[in-house]
């Protein structure tokens, strides 16, 4: 077993600086079949009782940054909804399991989020699954590397959109009016935002309008009482990378020009999400937290 989040550490050799062989993954990729696995804190991540009580909807939480902060919340006293495609249910399955471990329900949700039929069915059935809800985590995204603009596709375009940022307003809509105050809405977007890539032109597109949603949804709610807020991570380690997130030849030099010098693992991210959700963080609202190991961004 590791060390927990509480130990002091150096954040360089926290996690050793993977160079991952290049390896092809059928969207939208498994936890399972990565190399190297990554860390999600199932084995390190220890609860202090922060989110006692409470009911979270997490979208995309069957693999990567979704699952981390999944396992995350359960450690901290919360029952978890676990959003995920049909295809994840191998994933999704292992995360249930340690939810349940940690003393917690997890209620498992599969279904495509580009339907916004299927969004609205997601919140009706997180809230009857878990007997409400006070946060929600819009996290669930596609990525996919497209050299040439002229090559990007209607269709993946379009698709990219409904995952990443229509999805989100689906979801959040349908979930207001279950939230009361003291509620949180967390949204992932991505230091794609800042610093585009030259091959994700789609998909940092739709990152930039998560950030404005998040900045703009949160002075609408705050006299409500529901806190809106948004965490951008740079590069992680996830199945979304292999499942063609990154061109196969860049796969081995991964994450390895940040400023810490390494790519980070999911768990790494699990207690920004838990500080936003939490009554700590009562005071910030619409705020980008990101956690992208060093690299400069607004």
């Amino acid at each position: 077993m590791g060390q927990d989040q509480y130990t002091f550490q150096d954040p360089i050799k926290r996690y050793p600086s993977i160079e991952p062989p290049q390896q092809d993954q059928p969207e939208p990729g498994l936890d399972k079949e990565l190399v190297p696995h990554t860390d999600r804190g199932e084995d390190t991540y220890r609860g202090t009782g922060r989110l006692k009580g409470r009911k979270a909807l997490i979208t995309g939480s069957d693999s990567g940054i979704g699952a981390a902060v999944a396992i995350a919340f359960a450690r901290e006293g919360a029952d978890v909804a676990l959003s995920y495609l049909p295809e994840e249910e191998e994933d999704a399955k292992v995360v249930a399991r340690v939810i349940e471990e940690a003393g917690q329900k997890a209620v498992q949700l599969p279904g495509d989020l580009t339907d916004s039929n299927t969004c609205r069915e997601l919140v009706k059935n997180a809230v009857e699954g878990l007997g409400g809800l006070d946060i929600l985590v819009n996290n669930a995204g596609r990525q996919i590397a497209v050299e040439k603009l002229e090559d990007l596709s209607d269709e993946q375009f379009d698709t990219t959109f409904k995952t990443n940022i229509y999805a989100f307003f689906w979801i959040t809509k349908a979930a207001l009016p279950h939230l009361q105050p003291g509620s949180s809405i967390i949204n992932t977007t991505s230091i794609q935002a800042y610093q585009p890539s030259p091959t994700l032109i789609d998909y940092a597109a739709t990152k930039g309008a998560i950030n404005n949603f998040t900045k703009g949804l949160a002075q609408q709610l705050a006299p409500r009482g529901i806190r809106v807020n948004a965490v951008a991570p740079g590069p992680f380690w996830t199945p979304l990378q292999v499942s063609d997130g990154q061109p196969k030849e860049a796969l081995p030099k991964f994450g390895k020009s940040t400023p810490i010098g390494r790519a980070g693992q999911p768990t790494e991210l699990a207690p920004a999400y838990v500080f936003l959700a939490s009554s700590e963080s009562s005071y910030v609202m619409g705020e980008t937290l990101n956690v992208n190991g060093g690299s400069p961004s607004p």
